[in-house]
């Protein structure tokens, strides 16, 4: 009898351990108003370079993304930073730091995926580069490092393996795989030989970049709702 007692008790602390690193589970509801939040800083970042300055994604692609980054950064940060895992270790600001840490290291990366997909290295380029591997990293890296922090097997989950659990990781998954996909597909037209404005680095992959992360959002959305109703089924 005592070994059996030994054995549930260990069979309950487990589940219980795991549960206390996850991050907070967050309502549908809440999931939509950090959803809205990100495209509406998407929104503003675009409406104050066109109205403000007269610039926009084809004009003047370095400046304009330049906005963009500059808007979502307190946005991404601010608001991923409240569903850190485990917040009793984790404080809300080392959690942002963690974020801001990780703009750095995210655009690096993304700067040096580009380049090796084609990207130009020349140093007429080199401002766009930057300013879109930053807007990138705010996509993929810094919401996740902001939840995550360094945990390899999350990052490698939610990334490599696309299995995301829970609301909040839909929010990190969807929209970083979207940014990605649509960053690729929107590089297609550049080789054409259509000699279209749009066609220089990195307008078209911007947009693509910008739409997939939209879609993202949305899809996490639905994701989410449909979970829950989902496991509302299950309880009636």
């Amino acid at each position: 009898m005592d070994r059996r007692r030994k054995r549930e008790k260990t069979t309950v602390i487990k589940p219980s351990t795991v549960d206390s690193q996850s991050a907070p589970k967050i309502s549908p509801s809440e999931t939509f108003i950090v959803a809205l939040s990100c495209v509406f800083g998407l929104g503003i970042a675009l409406y104050v370079a066109n109205s403000g300055f007269s610039i926009d994604l084809v004009t003047d692609p370095s400046r304009t993304i330049f906005f963009i980054s500059l808007v979502e950064l307190p946005i991404a940060i601010l608001l991923f930073s409240r569903y850190r895992q485990n917040p009793r270790k984790c404080t809300y600001l080392r959690a942002l730091g963690r974020g801001l840490l990780a703009v750095p290291i995210g655009a690096l990366l993304n700067c040096l995926g580009a380049i090796a997909l084609g990207a130009p290295v020349t140093f007429q380029f080199l401002p766009r580069t930057v300013n879109w591997s930053l807007m990138m990293s705010l996509f993929t890296a810094v919401p996740a490092s902001c939840v995550l922090g360094s945990s390899w097997a999350h990052w490698k989950r939610i990334f490599a393996q696309t299995r995301p659990n829970g609301s909040v990781e839909y929010l990190i998954c969807l929209p970083a795989h979207g940014a990605v996909i649509g960053g690729w597909f929107g590089a297609w037209p550049m080789p054409l030989d259509w000699e279209r404005p749009w066609q220089e680095w990195p307008i078209c992959v911007s947009y693509g970049a910008i739409g997939g992360y939209l879609v993202g959002l949305v899809a996490s959305c639905v994701f989410v709702l449909a979970c829950d109703r989902s496991q509302h089924v299950k309880q009636t």
